[in-house]
């Protein structure tokens, strides 16, 4: 399944509010049975969404040119 903002943005407010209950991107209610749950759920959807986004782009580039031209 492909997370999306809407789920991550979903979790947030439920773990803020503390409620068990939260309305999926694609209209399903999942009840979750307890924080914990929430919070490991996040980490799942944070990781789907890294991982669908192209993670494995690296943050710099492994090689640089220097540029010394005025």
């Amino acid at each position: 399944m492909a997370f999306t903002a809407q789920d991550l943005a979903a979790i947030d407010a439920a773990i803020s509010s503390g409620e068990l209950t939260i309305r999926a991107a694609d209209g399903r209610l999942v009840t979750m049975r307890s924080v914990a749950e929430l919070l490991q759920a996040r980490e799942v959807i944070t990781n789907g969404i890294a991982d669908a986004s192209g993670s494995a782009q690296r943050m710099y580039p492994r090689y640089q040119v220097a540029d010394f031209s005025d």
